[in-house]
């Protein structure tokens, strides 16, 4: 493990994979190791009617601090990636080529 690994923190993501739908951040968690360690915990506890109706859990870096609310931490994430998406579709925008006009 890198050093960023260790001090980074993680969030527990929740979604499901029929729907596309998020269910938001479980917990956020310092350290790649201490994240993945926790996401096996959740999956193991996991009701197998949960999961058989499509939902998975994943962790992503993010720049919240551990232990942050999870209401909070989902909140920003959703902010986060309206903006990314909002300036993807910006760029998409202004790198089509307009056709010849000869």
């Amino acid at each position: 493990m890198t050093r960023e690994e260790l001090s980074a923190s993680y969030a527990v993501i929740r979604h499901n994979v029929r729907t596309y739908r998020s269910a938001g951040v479980v917990e956020v968690i310092k350290g790649k190791q201490h994240a993945e360690s926790t996401l096996q915990k959740i999956e193991d506890c996991q009701d197998r009617s949960d999961h058989c109706a499509g939902w998975r859990y994943f962790i992503e870096k993010t720049d919240r601090k551990p232990g942050t609310d999870p209401i909070e931490a989902t909140q920003r994430r959703q902010q986060e990636l309206e903006v990314r998406e909002a300036r993807a579709m910006q760029e998409t925008k202004t790198s089509v080529v307009p056709p010849d006009s000869q």
